[in-house]
């Protein structure tokens, strides 16, 4: 299977989990108490549906043959300290659809023997 195809593979698995994904709403507001986790109900809150804000990307060794084709082609960029990582072709600030995209697009990898692990921030 050519690395275009992997690519395939992978992106519709990722966007399907993406879309399959529910992420956990939460409430964004005043605290009553500083460094307190109850909102002061007297202030304007906001409910967020999409929950954290965050990013996730696939790494993986810069000098595999994936890894060089994935570069090449502008899907992944040079990652900190080492190799190259590829991030969500999804359009969304949410870390939960974010991370369930690139686990699905990292299993598809891993099924065709591409070493890679995901990783992720809230921002």
């Amino acid at each position: 299977m050519t690395n275009e195809q992997i690519h395939k593979l992978a992106t519709d698995a990722a966007n399907a989990a993406a879309a399959a994904c529910t992420p956990t709403p939460m409430m964004v507001g005043t605290p009553a108490t500083p460094w307190g986790n109850s909102i002061d109900r007297t202030k304007p809150a906001y409910y967020v549906s999409e929950g954290p804000c965050g990013f996730a990307w696939v790494k993986m060794g810069g000098n595999t043959s994936y890894g060089r084709w994935a570069k090449k082609a502008g899907l992944a960029s040079k990652a900190y300290g080492w190799g190259v990582s590829i991030s969500p072709s999804i359009s969304t600030q949410s870390a939960e659809r974010n991370e369930a995209w690139a686990r699905a697009y990292a299993q598809v990898l891993r099924q065709h023997g591409i070493e890679c692990y995901v990783d992720s921030r809230l921002d």
